[in-house]
């Protein structure tokens, strides 16, 4: 990407994230200049936030900013100063469960919050500005593998309609302010340093210290795990790729969810290659070395029984496609759990 700065700049919002952390690391390891926001809110476990954030904060090339995005200016300041090249927008209440018990945190976290990124990029234009979205979008849709031409209109979480309303959002500020801007639809990412919400998470920890697994929709789910590495390899490549307005609709290659009237495409990132829960946990458990006690469950309230990308536009876009196996990826996980929390 041709930098307006000597040094490309990048603005990364939820910085001490999951994601975030690892986009800041591989951003200053290809030698960007970062500013990293991140409330570092108690969303989950504030001392693993912290441990993420210790390890980037003093590195040659970031900023740390602890902000919360929902307050007015806040970003329109930092871009003003800054003057970003890209913007990488990962900052949100995530998850779908918790959303249904507290859905004010994600209107504001997520809605309030990005409509405060759009209007920092409306008055201090980035090249590039990519904003994390959900293949929870996809909600009621049976049909597989999900496309993003798809219709996306029937989520079954606040925390899926959250984020397709950010979609929303963000296709009007491109359309009216000319803003070159594309969506990720994350898929199931995990990895080192993951969120203690999550499944391979909590099965590992329960798993390593002698309770049962919870095996919800008693074991009949797939899903697209997508690893860390290979996501952040994904974002890095679509971020040299800002969409450009056609012409007109003909214009538009088949397959490609390009609007017709702004700079602006909503991107899967999966392995285009569902696993089933069953697998899953037998990664898990070939990992540790134990095996699991597993307590079956019925399907939990705003849960889906399987994703499934289409990740053929990420491909066309990028000649790129997330490959890692779980028994390459778990693994990982498992080892960097072992040592975080000093476990053998």
């Amino acid at each position: 990407m041709q930098s307006r700065n000597k040094t490309p700049r990048a603005l990364v919002t939820g910085s001490s994230g999951f994601i975030g952390f690892h986009l800041v690391q591989r951003l200053l390891a290809d030698g960007w200049e970062v500013t990293g926001i991140d409330a570092q809110t108690a969303s989950y476990q504030q001392d693993l936030k912290n441990a993420r954030r210790d390890l980037i904060k003093d590195r040659p090339g970031f900023t740390h900013v602890q902000e919360r995005l929902e307050t007015p200016g806040v970003v329109a300041g930092i871009m003003q100063s800054f003057q970003p090249d890209i913007v990488i927008h990962l900052a949100a209440e995530a998850g779908v469960r918790q959303s249904i018990e507290a859905p004010r945190d994600y209107l504001n976290s997520n809605v309030i919050g990005t409509f405060e990124v759009l209007e920092a990029a409306r008055q201090h234009p980035p090249q590039h500005l990519l904003m994390a979205s959900t293949s929870s979008a996809y909600g009621a849709n049976t049909e597989m593998p999900y496309a993003e031409t798809m219709k996306a209109d029937w989520p079954v979480s606040f925390y899926a309609a959250t984020k397709k309303a950010t979609e929303t959002m963000a296709h009007s500020h491109s359309h009216i302010y000319g803003l070159p801007i594309t969506m990720f639809r994350f898929f199931t990412v995990y990895g080192p340093w993951g969120r203690p919400d999550m499944a391979y998470y909590l099965f590992t920890d329960a798993i390593m210290n002698g309770r049962p697994i919870n095996v919800f929709n008693h074991g009949n789910m797939r899903r697209d795990f997508v690893f860390i590495d290979d996501l952040i390899e994904a974002i890095l490549r679509l971020s040299k790729t800002p969409p450009v307005r056609p012409q007109s609709r003909e214009d538009i290659a088949p397959g490609d969810s390009l609007s017709p009237v702004a700079a602006f495409r909503v991107v899967n990132i999966g392995k285009s290659a569902p696993d089933t829960l069953g697998a899953f946990i037998e990664a898990i458990e070939d990992a540790i070395g134990i095996p699991a006690q597993k307590n079956m469950m019925d399907m939990q309230l705003g849960d889906v029984p399987a994703t499934w990308a289409d990740a053929s536009l990420l491909k066309s876009l990028t000649g790129y496609l997330p490959d890692t196996p779980l028994s390459v990826g778990i693994p990982q996980f498992v080892n960097w759990y072992r040592r975080y929390h000093g476990n053998s």
